[in-house]
């Protein structure tokens, strides 16, 4: 948003996927957060030194924007992948969203009014 974190991808993301956890609905302040994820050495960040890691689980890390607080990345632990916050994206992206995952997790306050593929929790669990 501010400009101080920037990226760049080498790589195509793989599909978006849109989490209804209630980590990625509380850090984003929404329903949820869309994402779609690359081999990490697909990914040049530049600005790294504002760039800030919040270690969310045991299985992840998130990170985001020092100077303007913007959610940007997620991380797994074994640090093979990175996720990109969709909503970052220069536009048109040209991608579609593929899945919704932790929707048993999901808010009481909204309904998932499409027909794109629900899982209860990861899409591989």
């Amino acid at each position: 948003m501010c400009g101080a974190v920037r990226y760049r991808i080498f790589a195509a993301l793989n599909s978006v996927s849109s989490c209804h956890c209630s980590q990625c609905r509380r850090q984003h302040g929404a329903p949820g957060s869309y994402s779609g994820g690359l081999p990490v050495e697909s990914v040049v960040i530049d600005g790294v030194e504002n760039l800030r890691w919040y270690r969310s689980s045991a299985e992840a890390r998130r990170g985001f924007c020092r100077e303007c607080g913007s959610k940007l990345f997620w991380q797994a632990s074994d640090r093979q992948t990175i996720d990109v916050a969709t909503g970052s994206l220069d536009q048109p992206t040209g991608l579609r969203l593929a899945r919704h995952i932790f929707v048993a997790d999901k808010g009481d306050y909204y309904e998932i009014a499409d027909d794109v593929p629900r899982f209860a929790g990861s899409s591989s669990s």
